[in-house]
């Protein structure tokens, strides 16, 4: 005899309480999509705070960027301005040695002229490279009668002399040279100084014009 396993037929259904439908006995079903999503405000605002941390990403590293270019570019500027400086001291002072070994030839043209020596081709010559060395911005400096500055004159002879009330070149022994506001050689000059005591006179005969009310009259 086979041994039966407890439990319902097959054509036998599980009981229901009294009063309850058939809907109710059925497992309920689970809740659905839209129930359980978040509501789409929520969604739209997370997305803006998305972008708007993205822009400002964007900005930072455009910023980052301009700063980078307005820092090369101004490195730049000051790169050619250095070049440029750089080019025009080096060719003053290449037009400046040339012009100094040419000195001593403009010293023996300005002798031959005080001489009367400079004369016929020579002449010609002399003047056509006085001419393209001032050219090139060299100028003469150096005059009679003139103030003596240790800056642009150098003392080779020294005397005194009773018509000068100051420091005085009284010779050009040998004219100075310059280009624009650089000395390339000195002007050589005999100075004279005024003669000593001289001051002194001079202030003890205002002192006796004061005392006698004035100079006398003739």
């Amino acid at each position: 005899m086979t041994e039966e396993t407890p439990g319902f037929e097959e054509n036998e259904k599980p009981d229901v309480p009294s009063g309850a439908t058939p809907d109710d006995a059925e497992p309920q079903a689970a809740p659905s999509d839209k129930e359980g999503a978040a509501p789409a405000g929520d969604s739209a605002s997370v997305s803006d705070v998305a972008l708007t941390a993205q822009l400002d990403q964007v900005r930072t590293a455009l910023n980052e960027r301009t700063t980078d270019l307005q820092r090369l570019q101004a490195e730049y500027q000051n790169y050619r301005r250095r070049v440029e400086r750089d080019r025009v001291t080096v060719k003053e002072v290449a037009v400046a040695n040339l012009l100094t070994e040419l000195l001593p030839v403009l010293d023996d043209i300005g002798r031959a002229r005080e001489h009367g020596e400079l004369v016929g081709g020579f002449k010609s010559v002399a003047e056509s490279l006085e001419t393209v060395a001032a050219k090139m911005g060299l100028q003469q400096f150096g005059k009679e009668g003139e103030p003596f500055d240790p800056t642009v004159h150098e003392a080779l002879m020294h005397s005194y002399a009773p018509d000068v009330t100051e420091t005085t070149c009284v010779a050009i022994l040998q004219p100075g040279y310059r280009i624009g506001e650089r000395t390339i050689r000195p002007a050589r000059v005999a100075v004279a100084e005024p003669q000593p005591g001289a001051k002194a006179d001079e202030a003890a005969d205002k002192d006796a014009e004061k005392e006698n009310g004035g100079p006398e009259e003739g």
